[in-house]
This record gives structure tokens, C-alpha cells and sequence, in this order.
């Protein structure tokens, strides 16, 4: 699996696991590193600045660092 799968999991994890409201959530995420969480899948192929992206704005939205 890709990197950017492990995170989109992670990602999908802490929201539900913190009772989140998931499309706000994602859509703010997905307007900050540029990247829709829905299209991310197992095949995904890894890009690292879209990795670095993903990771930034999670922590920008989550306060949490993956």
C-alpha cells in the first residue's frame, strides 16, 4: 500500500475516533494539500511532496502530527 493510503486511513481513523464531523474535516484538509481524500486508494502511487502536503495540513486542521 501507499504512504498516502496509510495516511487517508489514519486520517479517517482520528476523525471517527474523535466524533468529527468527516466532510468538513476532509474538505478542509483536501483544500490545504491540494489532494480530494476520496481519490486516494491502495493503489495510489506515493508522490513525497503530495505526502508532505497531506501531512501539513493535518497538522494545520487536526493539530496532530502523522
Amino acid at each position: 500500500m501507499s504512504k498516502l493510503y496509510d495516511l487517508k486511513v489514519l486520517i479517517e481513523n482520528k476523525i471517527k475516533a474523535d466524533g468529527l464531523d468527516a466532510t468538513a474535516v476532509k474538505g478542509k484538509i483536501g483544500l490545504r494539500s491540494g489532494r480530494v481524500l476520496a481519490l486516494i486508494s491502495p493503489t495510489t502511487p506515493d508522490d513525497p511532496q503530495a505526502v508532505a502536503k497531506l501531512t501539513q495540513a493535518v497538522k494545520e486542521v487536526l493539530n496532530i502530527d502523522l
